[in-house]
């Protein structure tokens, strides 16, 4: 199913704003105009046996410490997860990592975490499974969005690096 018709289909709210191609959180800044909601980045990592995926949400200027963050986790050892495992779990591709993801993790393989930073915000700003443009989706629109995918949010504050 299309994002956008899953998102219509579960009655969730949103606003679409077609740009070129973005990559980074550089292009984003350089070539999305200035939209409502927070801006996200979105990781796709794992732990070191490639047993264990997390889908992390965080601001886009926030740098994770991944040691301290397995540590919250209660996982030995983080890394970010290959091109190939974006591809079989979310069906994603590099640069297009976003929370939408997860609807296309019918195993429930992915455990979501968001910072605790973007569960305060009013909205949030996040790809729609592709890097060519960008919604604005209220919180709690982005809550019924998980809900509807089976998906819970662990909520915390991601360690940072300094």
């Amino acid at each position: 199913m299309e994002i956008y018709d899953y998102l219509d289909t579960h009655g969730i709210e949103y606003e679409r704003h077609d740009h070129p191609p973005v990559f980074t959180c550089e292009d984003v800044n350089r070539l999305v105009p200035e939209l409502p909601g927070m801006k996200t980045k979105n990781l796709f990592i794992c732990d070191n046996k490639g047993k264990q995926h997390f889908l992390v949400t965080l601001p886009d200027e926030k740098s994770v410490d991944l040691k301290s963050f397995g540590e919250a986790l209660s996982v030995k050892k983080l890394r970010f997860a290959s091109a190939g495992r974006l591809e079989k779990h979310l069906k994603l591709e590099p640069g297009a990592v976003t929370i939408l993801g997860v609807m296309n993790d019918d195993a429930r393989q992915v455990r979501v975490i968001v910072d605790q930073a973007i569960w305060e915000a009013d909205a949030l700003q996040c790809h729609p499974l592709v890097n060519t443009a960008t919604l604005v989706i209220a919180l709690d629109q982005v809550r019924k969005f998980l809900d509807a995918t089976g998906h819970e949010a662990t909520v915390m504050d991601v360690p940072s690096r300094n």
